[in-house]
């Protein structure tokens, strides 16, 4: 499989149909910022602390099943979709690794040390990804399990910044109003 093709030099691109749609559109821009997203975590790992890094590498394969869903406009029962189970997993990484932080009690700043701060960008880049997608699900039909898997994410990213920050003694700083 060649790397180039040619096909895009004139702003359009295929979707997972083969369907011809401009670079700028809604679908394309929503699995770009997750492409994005995705990139942005292979700049975190390794964060040093294997569990997390266990958990971030199958966020990064699922991130591909969601590029892979917005990609396809009309899939069929075996491509690839994300389900309800990739969000129960979210929810099961971000209960356990709960458990080890002190409870939050106001708003931190993001931050901390460099795998830290890179986890709370990716979470800043996840909620754009969200906004996206939904913008996207006004338009067109997307799967709604993409909406809770983003969501979610956003907000295990945030939890795993304040974990690693907690395990590289680094403190959380709350803003001053």
């Amino acid at each position: 499989m060649k790397v180039y093709t040619g096909r895009g030099d004139e702003g359009m691109t295929d979707l997972r149909d083969m369907t011809r749609v401009s670079k700028t559109g809604h679908r394309i821009e929503a699995y770009g910022t997750v492409d994005e997203l995705n990139a942005l975590l292979g700049t975190v790992r390794p964060t040093g602390y294997d569990d997390v890094d266990e958990v971030l590498e199958l966020v990064q394969n699922h991130l591909h099943i969601v590029q892979a869903d917005l990609a396809n406009p009309d899939p069929d029962e075996d491509d690839p979709q994300i389900r309800d189970e990739h969000v129960d997993d979210l929810e099961d990484w971000i209960d356990t690794a709960d458990e080890e932080l002190d409870p939050l009690t106001s708003f931190i700043l993001p931050g901390g040390s460099e795998s830290g701060a890179k986890l709370h960008h990716a979470r800043a880049v996840s909620r754009r990804a969200e906004r996206r997608v939904v913008a996207l699900a006004g338009e067109e039909s997307v799967n709604e399990s993409v909406v809770a898997y983003l969501n979610r994410l956003s907000d295990a990213l945030f939890v795993y910044a304040r974990l690693v920050n907690a395990r590289d003694g680094v403190p959380e700083e709350s803003p001053t109003y």
